[in-house]
This record gives structure tokens, sequence and C-alpha cells, in this order.
């Protein structure tokens, strides 16, 4: 099961204007880890759920593949 795509994840930390050390403490992974993941190296699957996890809170939402590719957007504020 993808949570993420590397490319949604850069989405994701463009639309929170987060650099890659910023997502790594949010997430306390290594910022390696998120640099390796965006560039389509494979890393763990913990590791992916914890970036998955961190940009929700952060407040993305993850769209799914419909045709038009998975993408990532901010949550509509209520």
């Amino acid at each position: 099961m993808v949570l993420i795509t590397p490319e949604q994840c850069r989405m994701a930390r463009a639309a929170l204007q987060l650099s890659a050390g910023d997502l790594a403490a949010l997430a306390k992974v290594g910022r390696n880890t998120i640099v390796r993941f965006e560039s389509g190296q494979q890393i763990k699957p913990a590791s992916i759920e914890k970036l998955h996890d961190a940009l929700t809170t952060a407040g993305i939402e993850f769209i799914p593949e419909n045709g038009g590719g998975p993408g990532a957007r901010l949550k509509r504020s209520n």
C-alpha cells in the first residue's frame, strides 16, 4: 500500500513552504531520508508513514490517483 508518492511529498512541502530539514524535524526522520524519497529511491515503509502523518497533521490532504494522477493540497479551513 503506497501512502504517498515522492511527487506528492514534494508538492506538499512546497504548499507548506517547508524545507527538507523542516519536514525531517516534523516527521522525526533524517533529512537524507526526505532527499532520497523525493528523488525516487526506496526508503522504509515506516518512514513513508511518518512523512504522510507529519504532512497530514501540518494541513495537507492527499488526493488519490483518479485518472489525473495523485496530488496534494492544503486542507480547507472551516
